[in-house]
């Protein structure tokens, strides 16, 4: 798949829309490593290091994660694009729930177009309280549990907002550098920006576990993530193909159908939704108990019990709850997404059949067997990969392993756009080789 690169280059249009991908992706990592105003960037810097050692730094590393190491660091693009993920899961849920969302759903490109706008509205609201949120930790010296020092310069009520509103404004930049990228560019615009934002990480991670571990102790982490990339990839790209056979129809003089094809259901369906659903999920109970910690004082005794298991990746309380949700997140979002009633529907539109099954509801009753079938090794295989690192601290001592305490998840979205993103691009070159044919 690599050898679409070249070609691609070579095109003048791939070209621009390849550069036009990298401009952006090099501006939001430039707004990642801005400051905010009013923040003590230095205090900031120095306070990351004393609690990335601690016992509660996956939690950190967790909530990090997705904006690249921006969250921490309260930049201009610290809220990232978390807001557009959630709300883009919320409206997917509305449409099972309000029936209008299903119609614009059903209304072709211009329902579309409604539901994106929705979307939108609901991400910068989720922004506002996101940002609100970080800022009001922060100033009670919470985000960085740990560090004596004040990482805000200013503490007032108008500094405080100009903070919310920086950051607020930075995440609908992300935002519309994710939709440039998608209608622009090369590949998905939100997915490469998690990517981007994961894949800057490795170099840093990598150097820790070398001056902490040694060579053969990081040798050993290499080799142990290539085999989980070589299974990530493997199953990725694992199908059920489900066997389709359209009767002929005569149309005017013409005679159309007759063909067979198939309909290809994937072993993992869901991607990587689950495990930011689960990793979302398991960081709410942590948040609530700082928002609501008294500055001074022994902790009450739920609070503790959320610090002891709902927050060190190593616990095995952590580790079966995190598994157990990305399973169940995953039967989840497949239930909502893939709806065999509809499949059914219009293979019986266009006069399609499954070999063996009547048209109507017993296909949809087989297209739901077989998707529940080959949702448990899918949902198994994101629980594994997910929480591998996890098991790894568990028996291991000393802060550096905790660098790879969310590796299994940075591998599986980093592989899983790897390949979406190169397809899409495989797919763009066809279309220009078909174009240069005809002409």
């Amino acid at each position: 798949m690599l050898s679409a690169f070249v070609p691609a280059v070579r095109t003048p249009d791939l070209r621009r829309k390849i550069l036009f991908t990298l401009g952006l992706l090099a501006l939001y990592r430039l707004g990642a490593a801005l400051p905010s105003p009013g923040v003590d960037y230095k205090s900031v810097r120095s306070c990351i290091g004393l609690v990335s050692g601690g016992e509660s730094a996956g939690i950190y590393q967790l909530i990090d994660l997705f904006s690249g190491g921006a969250m921490l660091q309260l930049s201009v693009f610290a809220i990232g694009i978390v807001p557009f993920i959630t709300a883009s899961i919320i409206t997917q849920l509305l449409t099972v729930v309000i029936p209008r969302f299903e119609e614009l759903r059903t209304e072709g490109q211009s329902g579309q177009a409604r539901i994106t706008q929705y979307t939108r509205y609901v991400a910068m609201a989720l922004a506002v309280l996101q940002a609100t949120t970080l800022v009001a930790l922060a100033a009670r010296r919470q985000l960085l549990r740990g560090c004596p020092k004040n990482i805000l310069a200013d503490t007032s009520l108008f500094g405080m907002l100009i903070i919310v509103l920086v950051m607020t404004a930075g995440a609908a930049l992300v935002m519309w550098f994710g939709e440039q990228i998608t209608e622009r560019g090369v590949g998905n615009g939100m997915s490469l920006l998690i990517f981007t934002g994961i894949a800057v990480r490795i170099p840093n991670q990598g150097k820790s576990i070398v001056d902490s571990r040694g060579g053969l102790t990081f040798a050993v982490v290499c080799g142990t993530i290539f085999l989980l990339i070589v299974a990530v990839i493997f199953i990725e790209q694992g199908q059920r193909r489900i066997p389709v056979q359209y009767a002929k129809r005569v149309v005017g003089r013409k005679m159309y159908g007759g063909s067979s094809t198939y309909l290809p259901l994937k072993v993992n369906q869901a991607s990587v939704i689950p495990v930011i659903f689960a990793s979302s999920l398991l960081y709410l109970p942590n948040l609530l108990a700082q928002l609501t910690q008294k500055s001074s004082g022994n902790p009450a005794k739920w609070q503790g019990l959320i610090q002891k298991y709902l927050v060190n990746p190593s616990s095995p309380v952590y580790v079966g709850i995190y598994f157990a949700l990305i399973v169940f997140f995953t039967y989840f979002y497949v239930a909502i997404t893939f709806n065999p009633e509809q499949r059914a529907d219009e293979m019986k539109k266009f006069g399609g059949f499954i070999p063996g099954y009547r048209p109507g509801k017993p296909t949809a009753d087989y297209l739901n067997f077989v998707s529940s079938r080959i949702t448990l090794p899918g949902s198994i295989y994101l629980g594994a990969v997910a929480v591998l690192p996890n098991l790894l601290l568990h028996f291991s001592s000393g802060s550096p392993a905790q660098d790879l305490a969310f590796g299994g998840t940075s591998v599986l979205i980093v592989v899983s756009v790897g390949i979406d993103t190169i397809k899409q691009l495989e797919s763009q070159l066809m279309n220009k080789n078909y174009t240069g044919f005809l002409r």
